[in-house]
């Protein structure tokens, strides 16, 4: 199968797996330029399936850095309101939402934490509403990467040059199927092999986890009603969709106030156009309450002091060690790929849907059930090969998930 016939398949798996746009549809694209390529080919494959209007969300990695090398203090602090309203009423009117990574992960180094601080905020607050309706899945949404020169220098430094973007294209293809001889089918039998997973945990309605590895020993403590997700969901007009491709996990909420002990990370964390490694994190009663970093530690703190909730946890996520993407052996410096080559937990909100009931209540009520509530929601990995993870049930029984990084 040639390059083309690659490219095509994963633009199709965008349109039909990710989101899944239904005729008469809006769907909106979030690109960086270098991948308008994909973009294109996004746009036609919509439009052949029937969308009503494909909306294109241009941005550019050299415009953004220039911006917070030069621009002036007050530059960070005006929220883009008519954008927000504008997203935000394209979701309440079944509009789906594909974002394209493709950025830089260092593209921040270097910039004053208190400048990426603000404009974290801002733009945050200012995108809650819309944010709000993705997490509790009324909108489709869906993520897919495309290989800038800058990203694929970070991960194969030492490949020639002109061979870096051959290179991270043949690992998408692999991770996303999109070098099989029908993907789309290929990725219903794999959402149905989570599918499963997720059925024998939500049987067992375990009270908490408890995670051993080097470095970590921590108990999670899940909600009464949490209901174990794979990325394949819902939304609120009833049509499938797969919230990032590609993906490994069967997820669900951590109670806010409930967990306990230390985790280190193991894989880097790319936030906020910075790499934050090799850090290590203690929970006491559901907040962090003593952080190190080796690199990174100021954006660590930037990442904490986003508002009170970005210091609890909002996710699980359980991935074997011997996932596809692991097996790899490929460092991909962004979460949309990293997450599923190692367990992990999420900083910040929760999904309402990871919780019965959860999309029909109100935020006073998710909070009474134990839900956290935060402007951010960042996953950071800390599987091993080495971990071992037992589920904990109310009346006290033992039974163990994981065994050296992988099911159990």
């Amino acid at each position: 199968m040639n390059f083309n016939q690659k490219l095509e398949n994963y633009a199709l798996l965008a349109v039909k797996i990710g989101v899944n746009i239904q005729p008469g549809q809006t769907l909106v694209v979030n690109a960086d330029i270098a991948a308008s390529e994909l973009v294109r080919l996004v746009v036609r494959k919509a439009y052949e399936a029937g969308a009503k209007f494909v909306k294109v969300n241009y941005s550019d990695e050299v415009v953004t850095r220039t911006r917070y090398d030069l621009a002036p203090e007050e530059s960070f602090s005006e929220p883009p309101k008519r954008f927000a309203e504008e997203m935000e009423e394209l979701a309440r009117n079944n509009a789906c939402f594909l974002t394209i990574i493709s950025a830089d992960p260092d593209l921040l180094k270097g910039i004053d934490p208190k400048r990426i601080s603000l404009n974290q905020r801002v733009m945050a607050e200012a995108m809650a509403g819309y944010r709000q309706l993705l997490m509790s899945n009324q909108a489709s949404w869906s993520g897919v990467a495309y290989p800038s020169a800058s990203w694929a220098a970070k991960v194969f430094p030492d490949a020639p040059e002109e061979d870096r973007i051959p290179l991270l294209w043949d690992a998408i293809f692999r991770a996303v199927r999109a070098d099989a001889e029908d993907p789309l089918e290929a990725w219903r039998q794999h959402l149905g092999e989570l599918k499963r997973r997720c059925d024998k945990l939500n049987e067992r309605k375990y009270r908490k986890l408890h995670y051993t590895a080097p470095g970590t020993d921590l108990t999670v403590e899940l909600p009464e009603g949490h209901i174990w997700c794979q990325a394949g969901a819902v939304n609120g007009k009833g049509t499938p969709f797969l919230a990032n491709i590609p993906t490994e996990e069967v997820f669900t909420v951590a109670h806010r106030d409930g967990t306990n002990g230390k985790v280190s990370s193991t894989k880097p964390l790319s936030y906020a156009g910075s790499v934050i490694d090799r850090f290590t994190l203690t929970f006491k009663d559901g907040k962090v309450t003593d952080y190190t970093a080796e690199v990174g530690q100021d954006k660590l703190a930037v990442l904490f002091s986003m508002d009170e909730g970005a210091a609890s946890l909002g996710e699980v996520a359980l991935v074997p060690h011997r996932s596809p993407i692991s097996q790899s052996g490929i460092l991909y410096y962004t979460t949309l790929y990293d997450e599923n080559a190692s367990c992990h937990l999420a900083l910040g909100a929760s999904y309402a849907f990871t919780l019965e009931g959860g999309i029909s209540l109100t935020k006073e009520q998710l909070a009474e059930r134990g839900m956290n509530q935060s402007l951010i929601h960042v996953d950071f990995m800390m599987g091993s090969p080495e971990m071992d993870i037992d589920g904990i049930t109310d009346d006290g029984t033992v039974d163990p998930i994981f065994r050296g990084g992988g099911w159990a």
